[in-house]
């Protein structure tokens, strides 16, 4: 795992947002009842800028990132508001939305094997993507483009017309991020995409989204469970837990000074050369169909109160800037008027072994 650093290095994004999320909320349709994949959740993505998405498995993340994109799978639904460069994509016809898809919305999937058509050449997998979107586009432009972009990837133009299986688990992960950006989009998500690669493979992997940011102003979503990634590519992280954004802020002051018990547990779970023992937090993320009461973490939470299970927290603002929902934060800071009752230390019931599997 990439050690954690002092922070992104490449220019500060400035301007407006380019995607601006509010209230979000997907659900998916189950035998159970809806299962709240993301409850609620508020951020927004400005040009150039690299936002980390980060979590345990089952939180939310790759629902949120596929909502973005308008991928979701049949029976799931999304409300909310969802401006992107000032539209809100979720009032538009769906025929008008899936055309800003590839062109100006992008996304980068894990696992590109699985993406990859084994029985296309490199070359097809280009000409099939940049027909799809730019109708009338030439073959001599196809290529010209196709080359431009995998040269920006480190890829040889003596590749083009190789097979998916003729390259490495890494190249096939700048292949796809190079069908991504073929199009020119405003906006990526990248969907975990430096799983099971090496670690001088993950750090070509993020210097290549350094260049994305300084060369075309792309501005990206991060989604991994890597948090040595997050430090050294993003610019700012978003924590989420149980479908909902608990932590956002400046990654290298999240990192530093986390104000959430759920990121600073996270960040102890962290492996790295420093390492003498193994951290992890108790328990497991919760069923989203019936999720815990009040804060939905406090049922692992080392710092929860009687308020925690009672009423859910607030998403406020901290003196040092991240916006943080969580009543211990609120204490800490004087942010929270809580009563001798709601501060009172939380009984925590003992987690077996089953539960925690």
């Amino acid at each position: 795992m990439t050690e954690l650093h002092d922070g992104p290095v490449g220019p500060v994004a400035t301007g407006g947002p380019v995607i601006d999320a509010r209230d979000l909320r997907v659900w998916y349709g189950t035998t159970r009842g809806p299962v709240k994949a993301v409850d609620g959740v508020s951020f927004e993505v400005r040009k150039g800028e690299i936002l980390g998405l980060v979590g345990e498995s089952g939180c939310g993340k790759s629902t949120l990132g596929r909502g973005l994109l308008g991928l979701l799978p049949e029976g799931a639904k999304m409300d909310g508001q969802l401006r992107f460069q000032g539209q809100d994509l979720l009032t538009l016809p769906r025929r008008e939305r899936f055309a800003k898809r590839g062109a100006e919305l992008g996304m980068i999937f894990q696992e590109p094997l699985t993406r990859l058509n084994p029985l296309m050449r490199i070359s097809e997998h280009f000409a099939e993507t940049l027909r799809s979107h730019e109708k009338g586009i030439s073959k001599v432009e196809i290529e010209r483009r196709s080359l431009e972009v995998l040269r920006v990837m480190g890829i040889p133009p003596t590749r083009f017309r190789s097979y998916p299986h003729e390259f490495s688990g890494g190249m096939r992960q700048r292949l796809m991020i190079a069908l991504a950006l073929v199009l020119r989009p405003a906006f990526v998500v990248a969907d975990e995409p430096t799983t099971a690669l090496d670690v001088l493979v993950e750090a070509q992997i993020i210097r290549i989204l350094h260049d994305l940011r300084r060369d075309f102003e792309t501005s990206l979503l991060l989604i991994t469970h890597n948090l040595g990634i997050i430090a050294e590519a993003c610019d700012r992280v978003a924590v989420m837990y149980a479908g909902e954004i608990v932590e956002i802020g400046d990654a290298r002051e999240v990192f530093s000074r986390p104000q959430h018990p759920y990121t600073r547990e996270l960040l102890r779970s962290t492996i790295s050369l420093s390492t003498t023992g193994l951290n992890f937090i108790p328990g497991a993320p919760p069923d989203l169909v019936e999720p815990p009461s009040g804060c939905h973490f406090h049922p692992r939470c080392p710092d929860a109160m009687q308020v925690c299970q009672d009423r859910h927290p607030v998403a406020r603002e901290m003196p040092n800037g991240t916006r943080v929902q969580c009543w211990a934060a609120d204490l800490a800071h004087g942010l929270a008027d809580l009563t001798e009752d709601g501060q009172a230390p939380l009984t925590r019931e003992e987690i077996s072994v089953a539960d925690e599997a």
